[in-house]
């Protein structure tokens, strides 16, 4: 009697386990079953450490400096298309194209007499708008290599300084201010509407990049104006405590603007509801002088007296990085690339710098596996965030001594201000000192 016995055989595929070359990566067969790995969560938590460690290690911010202004830096404007392409103004009177991939000026002229107050380009990208103290606006044609004409292609004369300019991101009309909001037309000498609100002049003014009708400027009875084209008056405005040097609106939310503030602090608002802002970003220990957003609408960077550079996130009161060289003075002007890779900063002492958005990102192109391991360590650090060992590496700065010990006397100060407003509370009648939030006590008045 035979009986038959069946085998069963383990086969594989050659083409799943060996290389094609000897430079290929072994490929390993892995079990993901959990109970086959029961120490998964510390082995992760020491990826984290060492992944938080090391972009600390490698966060070299500073890419390169372009210098050759004689004077000052005081404006600083991109171009609409073309990511190699950057306006500057100086305190001279003098204006550089500069190409950013070379890191070299293309051409550069003389274009008024005082300081370069707003620099703006067209739409087209195909020439600029240039203002100055010396009461004047130049309208200059720019080819696609840079350079610039030695004459301006029109030339108009104002009655008063002009203290900035912004320019339509659609139609051919550009805004000035000075004691007035002016529109202009570029085919006109004189301007075809003038928006007035009982202030003594206005510093600042700025498009927005969505809503293209609205614009807002900063005024010095330390308001923030809202303007609608299509309406005869402003829309709306709110006072604060101090002065505002500039706005920036966000390019993804058509309804939020972010101002700079003598205070020290940003603030972010919501053009719809201005009794409070949704958010004072804090950190600064001067005047801030500049803001601007990323392409995403995620984040800005601002600039400082203080000579120090802060990126923040739109939804958090403080800063994630800050950008600082021992050389560098006050930060007058700043800008963020379309490209969300860098930053460009314009200070006191004749040099435009360019940053790395993020500090500890790597230049160039990434292989699969770099970028693999990128993400992988980005998700460890998000699961691993709130751990006290991770959360103060990622924290760790290095700053000035100077910038240290002021943030230090402003934290005593605050907490002085709040203990005393809890004692007063603590020893008044109920109801006679209600408690205001910090937010709304920035904010002295609304007037629509």
């Amino acid at each position: 009697m035979s009986s038959k016995l069946k085998v069963k055989v383990l086969s594989r595929n050659p083409d799943e386990y060996l290389r094609e070359t000897k430079r290929d990566i072994h490929k390993i067969q892995r079990n993901y079953d959990p109970s086959l790995h029961p120490f998964e969560t510390s082995r992760e938590y020491v990826r984290a450490l060492n992944v938080t460690k090391l972009e600390r290690v490698f966060a070299k911010p500073f890419v390169g400096a372009l210098d050759g202004h004689k004077d000052g830096l005081n404006t600083l404007c991109k171009h609409p298309t073309s990511l190699s392409h950057l306006l500057s103004g100086s305190c001279d009177g003098e204006v550089r194209v500069w190409n950013l991939a070379h890191r070299q000026c293309v051409s550069c002229v003389q274009a008024h007499d005082g300081i370069v107050q707003g620099l703006a380009f067209h739409p087209s990208g195909n020439r600029f708008i240039t203002c100055g103290s010396d009461k004047v606006i130049k309208q200059w044609s720019l080819s696609a290599e840079g350079q610039v004409e030695k004459e301006p292609k029109t030339t108009i004369l104002g009655k008063t300084v002009f203290q900035s300019i912004s320019h339509h991101n659609a139609k051919n009309m550009f805004a000035t201010c000075g004691e007035q909001v002016d529109i202009w037309d570029s085919r006109r000498t004189e301007p075809l509407r003038s928006f007035t609100w009982g202030v003594a002049s206005q510093h600042y003014v700025k498009f927005n990049p969505i809503e293209r009708d609205i614009l807002a400027s900063c005024a010095s009875d330390r308001s923030v104006i809202l303007y609608d084209m299509r309406g005869s008056s402003p829309l709306r405005k709110v006072i604060l405590k101090l002065s505002s040097n500039a706005i920036a609106w966000n390019p993804m939310e058509a309804f939020v603007f972010t101002v700079a503030n003598e205070d020290y602090n940003l603030y972010t608002f919501d053009m719809r509801n201005l009794s409070v802002p949704m958010n004072i970003h804090m950190d600064h220990v001067a005047a801030v002088m500049d803001v601007d957003y990323s392409p995403t609408g995620k984040e800005f960077v601002s600039g400082s007296y203080d000579k120090c550079l802060r990126i923040f996130p739109v939804n958090k009161g403080h800063s994630r990085e800050i950008y600082h060289t021992k050389r560098m003075q006050k930060v007058r002007t700043v800008q963020w690339t379309l490209d969300s890779k860098f930053i460009l900063s314009g200070s006191d002492e004749m040099n435009i710098r360019i940053w790395k958005a993020r500090a500890q990102e790597k230049l160039g192109v990434l292989r699969p596996r770099e970028k693999t391991a990128l993400e992988y360590g980005e998700k460890l650090k998000e699961k691993f965030a709130d751990h006290p060992m991770v959360k103060r590496i990622t924290r760790h700065r290095h700053i000035p001594h100077t910038v240290y010990q002021s943030s230090k006397e402003h934290r005593i100060m605050k907490d002085s201000q709040r203990r005393k407003e809890s004692n007063r509370q603590a020893h008044s009648k109920p109801g006679e000192r209600p408690n205001v939030p910090e937010r709304k006590k920035q904010v002295l008045g609304q007037i629509e």
